[in-house]
């Protein structure tokens, strides 16, 4: 059997969680996360950087180093492939059906899975519930 070559996209709170508490991802998702991590690597939408950003400025999420120092952290311990938002990207995240949410965010990261043909490792329903995206979780 050959070696299948895995690439995923994680939503925002998957990144938190796989750093800060790895026990809330479920066992789908953290097999998937780890075939990922040891293949082609976790797509890192750059929008979850500013979500991070927000969320520490906010004191939502509160860790004991400086952003910067977090997300390098982050980038040695993880097979990180960090994506911009391209045309292509926004065009699709603005155009999909209102039955996502109306979070930029959450329609950036899902456009992202769609535009290039991977999953979503997502604990968010709203997203895990959308027909056009290949969600991971349960």
């Amino acid at each position: 059997m050959g070696f299948k070559s895995i690439m995923i996209v994680a939503d925002t709170h998957i990144i938190i969680w796989n750093a800060l508490s790895p026990e809330k991802l479920s066992k789908t998702a953290r097999r998937a996360f780890d075939q990922a991590n040891e293949s082609d690597g976790i797509v890192f939408c750059d929008i979850s950087l500013w979500e991070i950003a927000m969320l520490m400025e906010k004191k939502r999420l509160v860790i004991d180093i400086p952003f910067l120092e977090f997300i390098e952290l982050v980038k040695l311990t993880v097979n990180y492939q960090f994506k911009s938002i391209s045309p292509e990207i926004a065009s699709l995240s603005s155009s999909l059906s209102s039955k996502v949410n109306g979070d930029p965010a959450d329609r950036l990261i899902m456009a992202t899975a769609i535009n290039l043909e991977i999953p979503l490792i997502t604990a968010d329903k709203n997203l895990r519930d959308f027909p056009d995206v290949n969600t991971i979780f349960s």
